[in-house]
C-alpha cells in the first residue's frame, strides 16, 4: 500500500511539474526574450546617438582635426544669440502655461461630463498637424489685431493651438488611467471645490501626463520655424538659419546643444516621476 501511494504521489508531482512547465517559459526562451530586447534597445540608440556623436565630432574640430572648444566661444559670441534664446525661452514658459490651464479643465469636464464628445475631440485636436503652418499663420495675421502682431505673445498663442495635439493625447491617457468619477465624488464628499478637487486630487494624479505634455510642448517651441520666420521674430531656429556666419560649425553645435538640452529635461523628468513613484509606493 505503501509503495501504491508513493506511486501515485510521484505520478501526482510529474503532472503537477508538466502543467508548470507549461504555464512557465523555460529559461532559454527568457534568455532570447531577453537579448532580443537588448538588441532592439542597441540598435535604436545606434540610430540616434552615431549621427549626434558625428555632428558633435564635426562642431569640435579645428580645420587640422584636433579637439577644440573653440566653437563654443564664438557661438557665445555671436550676435543675437542671447535674444533669441530668451525668446524661445518665454514662448516655451507662456506656451506651457497657457495650453496646461486649457486643457487641464477641459479635459477633466469631457470625460467627466461628456465622454460622448471625446471623439469630437479627438478630431478638433488633430486639425492642427492637417492644417499646414503657412496657412494657419496667413490666416491668423488677416484677423489679429495690430497691437496683437506687434506683440511676441501672439506665436505663444499660436503654439498654443500646435502644441493641443500632443497636449491632448497625453492628458487623455492619464486620465483614462485613473477612476475619475469616483475620485471626484470621493472629493466632493468631503467638501472639497473644484479648484481644490483640480490641484490637490487630480494634479498629482496625472504628474506623468503633465509632464510629458510639457516636455513635448517644449520641444515644440523650440523647434519650431516656419511660423516664427513668417511672423518676423528671431527664435532660436531662425537664429541657426538667419545667422551670418562663414563658420557653419557655430550653427550645427547650437542645433545639436538644442537637441541634448531637450533630451536631458527628459530624462531627467523621468527620473525625477520614477523617484518620486517610488517613494509614494513605499509610504
Amino acid at each position: 500500500m505503501a509503495s501504491i501511494g508513493l506511486g501515485q504521489a510521484l505520478e501526482g508531482s510529474e503532472e503537477f511539474m508538466q502543467s508548470y512547465s507549461r504555464g512557465k517559459p523555460s529559461r532559454p526562451w527568457i534568455l532570447r526574450v531577453h537579448w532580443g530586447r537588448g538588441i532592439a534597445l542597441i540598435l535604436a540608440a545606434l540610430y540616434f546617438i552615431v549621427p549626434f556623436y558625428a555632428a558633435m565630432q564635426f562642431c569640435l574640430q579645428d580645420v587640422n582635426g584636433h579637439f577644440t572648444l573653440e566653437t563654443f566661444t564664438q557661438v557665445a559670441q555671436a550676435p543675437g544669440f542671447y535674444s533669441a534664446l530668451w525668446l524661445s525661452t518665454q514662448l516655451a514658459v507662456a506656451t506651457m502655461a497657457i495650453v496646461l490651464i486649457l486643457m487641464v479643465p477641459t479635459m477633466i469636464y469631457v470625460h467627466l461630463r461628456l465622454p460622448r464628445f471625446r471623439r469630437v475631440m479627438e478630431v478638433i485636436t488633430i486639425l492642427p498637424i492637417v492644417i499646414p503652418p503657412i496657412v494657419l499663420i496667413v490666416g491668423v495675421d488677416g484677423v489679429t489685431p495690430a497691437w496683437l502682431k506687434a506683440s511676441q505673445w501672439l506665436l505663444a498663442l499660436i503654439y498654443v493651438v500646435l502644441a493641443m495635439p500632443y497636449v491632448y493625447r497625453s492628458l487623455d491617457a492619464g486620465l483614462g488611467a485613473l477612476d475619475l468619477k469616483t475620485l471626484v465624488e470621493a472629493a466632493r464628499s468631503l467638501g472639497s471645490g473644484w479648484i481644490s478637487i483640480i490641484w490637490r486630487v487630480l494634479v498629482p494624479n496625472l504628474r506623468s501626463a503633465l509632464l510629458s505634455a510639457s516636455v513635448l510642448t517644449l520641444a515644440l517651441v523650440f523647434g519650431e520655424f516656419t511660423i516664427a520666420s513668417l511672423d518676423g521674430w528671431t527664435t532660436i531656429p531662425v537664429w541657426i538659419y538667419l545667422t551670418p556666419t562663414t563658420n557653419p560649425r557655430i550653427n550645427t553645435l547650437v542645433a545639436m546643444m538644442a537637441l541634448a538640452g531637450t533630451a536631458v529635461l527628459l530624462m531627467l523628468i523621468v527620473s525625477l516621476d520614477r523617484s518620486k513613484s517610488r517613494k509614494s509606493r513605499r509610504s
